[in-house]
């Protein structure tokens, strides 16, 4: 069969997409990849792929602005492409947004995986992990799966095993980075990457700290550090060489994605940021210790490979919610310290267990279902939140799978009293409102008055603001509003939703 993925997002995701793209072609399936061309050099680094559309998305969005139909014209130009040389049998689409919906629908393919329209226009997720997908997008300070594992379980398939595993980088890749690399001058054991940058000015641990821990592996290993990233990122690389007492390659803007690649091959270890070159080290194998600041948090996009190392803040607002101004003016970038990175850095490069102080700090391995997890190496493990994370991580993978919350063994034991109650108590009476809408909804069935709708609006309404007050929910009030507006047009299957998450709620109490 012919299977086209849909991934119209950044780098990073985009690379995340191997899992999915490796577990078709373990099938036996042909698989072709559709994604936006600033990124189409990437897919060379991307193993199984039969072969590549590029996406024109900076013309079509030119033509929107000119005249909508020639962008349709285009859009439809683009879809014939693609049939005309790989029909596909099987469509994913990992890509929540209308135009990737829109084309996942026009391709008119047997079965479609992850995000489509239906015949009127509304969104169609074809499973609630699809769902979750899409929520988990728009809160990933929140998620307690990591971004392959709902790309995988979004395409009705199980965990990769072999965690996220990029091709090899070409002969002539592997030649320039050598040569970029080359340092007869100076005397040293080897060379680790340094990637200051991020998307954000508050996801960047401090450029001074990162020319710290250059200092501190020449003198104590004689390993030449190298800075990466792109050109707009210069000024952070410039820094780091004035502010280090030690040799420091700067690479930033030098190489094309396959040379950064093989750059990363030959580094002993990557040092950086919740960026796209972690994900890219993770799947060249070369070992990585990250910080995760503002609203970035490991479970969520941490490196899909085991043994890795994050770090994160230990204060009790990390992670931010995403869209929300820091009121404690970005406090995170300063609270993570340069001995927890040092600390992490001996741990994965000496692969003793030495215990990380002054941060949170996971290593990440998988569990036996085939989801990545992490495990704490600072003492954090029996904090409220991680057993929370790993109470969700229970009860939702059960949910999204259809399967029976019964059976489950309480939880509630293990966290903080305070914290258990304040959850009963959002439970206790989300579970009353979900009842009462069962009785209101069988009512309107059977009778469907104008005053009762409006009772049964208000009861939803009122549920809604009951979960989100309850920052420990933020992912069942977001997942349980998407999942009931997505319904909004079928009372019969938006009473279903309703008995699906009274059931949740209640099971969830209950393990409490």
């Amino acid at each position: 069969m012919n299977v086209l993925i849909i991934n119209l997002t950044r780098f990073g995701d985009l690379i995340q997409t191997q899992p999915v793209i490796s577990g078709f072609a373990r099938a036996g399936n042909r698989v072709g990849l559709a994604c936006v061309d600033n990124f189409a050099s990437a897919t060379s680094l991307l193993r199984d792929l039969d072969t590549v559309f590029p996406f024109p998305g900076a013309r079509l969005l030119s033509l929107l602005d000119k005249n909508w139909r020639e962008s349709l014209g285009a859009i439809c130009d683009y879809r014939d492409m693609i049939l005309s040389s790989f029909t596909p049998d099987v469509v994913v689409n990992l890509t929540p947004s209308v135009p990737a919906r829109l084309l996942s629908r026009s391709l008119e393919a047997s079965r479609v995986c992850g995000f489509s329209l239906d015949e009127h226009g509304f969104n169609a997720d074809t499973s609630p992990w699809a769902a979750f997908l899409q929520v988990a997008g728009n809160n990933r300070g929140s998620s307690p799966f990591n971004i392959c594992d709902l790309f995988l379980r979004a395409a009705d398939l199980n965990g990769d095993p072999e965690g996220l595993r990029l091709a090899d980088p070409g002969a002539e890749h592997v030649r320039t980075a050598k040569k970029l690399l080359h340092l007869p001058e100076i005397e040293h054991a080897g060379f680790v990457a340094l990637q200051p940058g991020a998307s954000e000015e508050r996801r960047r641990w401090p450029v001074g700290r990162f020319a710290a821990v250059a200092d501190e592996l020449w003198q104590q290993r004689r390993l030449v550090s190298v800075v990466l990233g792109t050109q707009g990122e210069a000024a952070l690389g410039k820094r780091i060489e004035e502010s280090a007492d030690c040799p420091v390659m700067n690479l930033q803007g030098r190489t094309s994605l396959p040379e950064l690649a093989a750059v990363l091959r030959q580094c002993c270890l990557l040092i950086t940021n919740d960026t796209g070159t972690m994900h890219l080290a993770a799947g060249m194998g070369t070992p990585v210790v990250s910080v995760f600041l503002a609203t970035a948090q490991p479970w969520d996009t941490g490196p899909y490979r085991e043994q890795c190392l994050c770090l994160e803040p230990d204060l009790d607002c990390h992670p931010c919610a995403f869209g929300a101004a820091c009121a404690k003016d970005n406090a995170c970038r300063e609270a993570v310290p340069v001995e927890a990175v040092s600390a992490a850095v001996r741990r994965v490069l000496d692969g003793e267990g030495e215990v990380v102080s002054g941060a949170r700090a996971w290593v990440s391995q998988f569990d036996e279902q085939g989801f990545l997890t992490q495990n704490s190496v600072s003492g954090h493990g029996s904090d409220d939140r991680t057993r929370w994370i790993e109470l969700q991580r229970v009860f939702y993978r059960r949910f999204l799978d259809g399967d029976s919350l019964e059976g489950l063994s309480r939880f509630g034991d293990e966290m903080s009293p305070q914290f258990v109650e304040a959850l009963q108590s959002t439970l206790s009476s989300a579970r009353d409102y979900l009842f009462l809408m069962q009785q209101q909804g069988a009512l309107l069935a059977r009778n469907p008055r104008d005053t009762l709708k409006k009772k049964f609006m208000a009861s939803w309404q009122q549920l809604q603001n009951i979960l989100t007050e309850n920052p420990s929910l933020e992912v069942l009030s977001s997942l349980w509003l998407f999942e009931s507006q997505q319904q909004g047009h079928d009372f019969s299957a938006l009473r279903k939703v309703i008995d699906r998450y009274a059931a949740l709620v209640a099971a969830i109490h209950d393990l409490l």
